[in-house]
C-alpha cells in the first residue's frame, strides 16, 4: 500500500517542481480528471504554454480530449507559465542559434508554441539570449 501511495504521488511532486500543482477542490468530470492526468505527464517532460497544451489534449493527433475539457484541466493546474516558457526556450537554444527576436517568435507563434508575448519574452530573457 505505502509503495502504491509513493508512486501515485511522483507525478504531484514533479509539477510542484515545475511550478505547477493541481487546484485542490474542484468538482471534475471523469474526462476532465482524466486530461488532468495527461497534461500532468505532458508537463512533466516538456515545456507546454496554455494554449499549447489545450492543443495537445484536444488534438485528433494528440490526446482526443474535448476542447472544454482540456481547456478546464489545463485552467485546473496551477501552472507557472513564465516557468515553462523558460524551459521551451532552453530546449531551442540547446538544439539550434537563436536571436532574441526569433526566439520569442517561435515561442509565442500561433504555430508554434503559442505563448503569450510577455511569457516567451521571459523565457528568452531567462536563457539569455536577449540582452
Amino acid at each position: 500500500m505505502n509503495k502504491l501511495l509513493s508512486h501515485a504521488c511522483i507525478p504531484f511532486v514533479a509539477l510542484a517542481l515545475l511550478g505547477a500543482t493541481p487546484a485542490l477542490a474542484q468538482d471534475l468530470t471523469v474526462p476532465q480528471k482524466n486530461a488532468v492526468r495527461s497534461a500532468t505527464q505532458y508537463l512533466s517532460f516538456a515545456g507546454f504554454s496554455r494554449n499549447g497544451l489545450i492543443r495537445q489534449l484536444s488534438s485528433d493527433s494528440g490526446d482526443g480530449y474535448k476542447v472544454a475539457d482540456a481547456t478546464v484541466a489545463v485552467d485546473s493546474l496551477k501552472v507557472d507559465w513564465n516557468k515553462q516558457a523558460a524551459r521551451s526556450a532552453k530546449n531551442y537554444v540547446d538544439m539550434m542559434g537563436f536571436s532574441c527576436k526569433r526566439l520569442i517568435q517561435q515561442l509565442s507563434s500561433k504555430s508554434g508554441d503559442q505563448y503569450t508575448v510577455a511569457e516567451a519574452t521571459y523565457g528568452a530573457k531567462t536563457v539569455g539570449v536577449c540582452q
